[in-house]
């Protein structure tokens, strides 16, 4: 637990000084939610009915733009190499990049979230449903980008063959999250939807990390 610890605590202070980087998930995310009312127009029903699909597309593509340099700085500089052979398991390492690459940019879209229900004139049990779905559904999105980023380390155009790969494997979350808030709004209970979302974090927390472990030490050998 004291390598979980370091490298997350490391993972949080790189961030911090580079906050132009750490923050344009964010970003991203707040401006590609924003335009939608603009392009669609302001009818309110419309709004309510396309705004679940529109946050989670949203961000599934922001965790995917931040995800590609999860291991490639550390891999650049030495450090990752490091890391792997100081005797720690590289289960723990892939577990605290993961944990740190969902505090910075899964938890702020969570937090988000609710002001973006209100934008899209989402009522109050829809926009917790919202919220609730992003809290089950974002950390499966950080594990599965973090199997994507260890698989294309070092390649050339990774960025692009990571999306290829990891898209496909984040769509049941995109949709049980989205339909949550599609069965709430049918006033049908959403208990279905969270519980094949919580399966999923389960077993993406269990397998993910090891895949990972294994796809960086074949990435570094």
């Amino acid at each position: 637990m004291s390598a979980f610890t370091a490298v997350l605590a490391r993972d949080l202070r790189l961030a911090a000084r580079r906050r132009v980087e750490a923050l344009l998930p964010v970003a991203f995310f707040t401006v590609a939610v924003s335009l939608f009312p603009f392009g669609v127009g302001p009818e309110a029903q419309t709004l309510r009915i396309i705004a679940p699909g529109v946050v989670w597309v949203c961000a599934l593509l922001a965790a995917m733009l931040s995800v590609t340099q999860l291991y490639a700085t550390d891999h650049a500089d030495g450090s990752l190499e490091q890391m792997l052979l100081c005797g720690e398991s590289p289960v723990l390492i892939a577990t605290a990049k993961a944990l740190a690459h969902w505090l910075l940019t899964g938890l702020p879209l969570i937090v988000f979230a609710p002001l973006f229900g209100l934008m899209f004139d989402m009522r109050g049990e829809s926009i917790a449903a919202l919220t609730f779905g992003l809290v089950l559904g974002t950390p499966i999105l950080s594990l599965l980008g973090g199997v994507g980023a260890a698989l294309t380390l070092g390649l050339r155009s990774g960025g692009v063959l990571l999306i290829l790969l990891i898209l496909p494997l984040c769509i049941p979350a995109l949709i049980f999250g989205a339909g949550a808030v599609g069965a709430v709004e049918s006033g049908v209970s959403a208990q279905g939807h969270y519980s094949l979302l919580g399966a999923l974090l389960i077993v993406t927390l269990l397998l993910a990390p090891w895949a990972t472990a294994a796809a960086l030490r074949i990435s570094t050998e």
